[in-house]
This record gives C-alpha cells, sequence and structure tokens, in this order.
C-alpha cells in the first residue's frame, strides 16, 4: 500500500491563508477530486474545516482527520489522535493507496518522518502572500514525471504544472 500526498503550491511552496486555499483552478479541484476518489484521505483537523460544510466529509473517500483535540466530531469521519493512527486506520481500509491531503502541519510532519512513498503537486506559477508553506524536499531523493499543463484561462487564473514524484532514496 503506497502512502502519498497531494498538493498545490505556489513557487515559493505557499498553499494557504487564513485557513483558505490561495486560488480556484476548476481543472486541478478536478486532479483531486479523480486522483483521490475511492481512497482513504487523511486530512488535518483545521484542513479539515477549511472544506465547505456542504462537502464535509469529502464524498467517495473515506475522511480521516487528524487532531489533537480530545472529544473532537466530524460526522462521517473517523477521528484519530496522531498521524501514524490515521494510517494504521487507512491500512485497513480496501485499498492500493493512500492521500495525504493537508494542511501544512500534516505534510510537514509525514514528510518528516519520510512516511511519504508518492507526491502529486500541482505547481501553481506565480508567488503568493500566505500563512502556511508546503515544506521543502531533496529533489535528488524523487525521481518525477510530468503528468499536465495547463495554461492560464479565464476559469483559471494561473498557469499550472501537474508533477508526480515518487520516493527513490
Amino acid at each position: 500500500m503506497k502512502i502519498s500526498l497531494i498538493v498545490a503550491i505556489g513557487e515559493n511552496r505557499a498553499i494557504g491563508k487564513d485557513n483558505r486555499l490561495l486560488w480556484r483552478l476548476p481543472a486541478d479541484m478536478k486532479f483531486f477530486k479523480e486522483t483521490t476518489s475511492g481512497h482513504p484521505i487523511i486530512t488535518g483537523r483545521r484542513n479539515y474545516e477549511s472544506i465547505p460544510e456542504a462537502f464535509r466529509p469529502l464524498p467517495n473517500r473515506k475522511n480521516i482527520v487528524v487532531t489533537s483535540q480530545r472529544g473532537y466530531s466530524a460526522p462521517g469521519a473517523i477521528v484519530v489522535h496522531s498521524l501514524e493512527d490515521a494510517i494504521e486506520k487507512a491500512r485497513g481500509m480496501d485499498t492500493d493507496e493512500i492521500f495525504i491531503i493537508g494542511g501544512g502541519k500534516v505534510y510537514a510532519e509525514a514528510m518528516e518522518k519520510k512516511l511519504i512513498e508518492r507526491m502529486y503537486i500541482t505547481h501553481v506559477h506565480g508567488d503568493f502572500e500566505a500563512d502556511t508553506y508546503f515544506p521543502g524536499w531533496n529533489a535528488a531523493n524523487w525521481s518525477v514525471e510530468a503528468v499536465a499543463r495547463h495554461p492560464a484561462d479565464e476559469r483559471h487564473p494561473f498557469s499550472f504544472d501537474i508533477r508526480v514524484y515518487d520516493r527513490v532514496q
């Protein structure tokens, strides 16, 4: 079972501000939905709460929320108190891939502990003001494959590239 993460980042690794996304990119949202559908997703509490209530839990995915808050409730989702517990719960599900979908602290912990085998990263072309950033990574430890390139257009204010990184070391 592969442990992956999926994220959209600016050129300065920005991913969010005030618990919100920095851009609206419908083609990237479609890629996210298609890639994660049918798989368990792991998210931090703040990231989970940033999803509009009408879309929580994300459909066609087992939503696992990591929080240090005892007694936290997320109807329709599984609540755990550590990233390791979340991964263990996901391993018990019938799947070949688990997705970590954020936020910044969860990404940083997963990267620091070297839990990630694959990264699906949408590289949004631009530097953005943010309060949450994706952690840096050593490119020498990852092979990269270009998946898609999308120009800016009337529905997408920024151009972006989607790449898949697989750990090699």
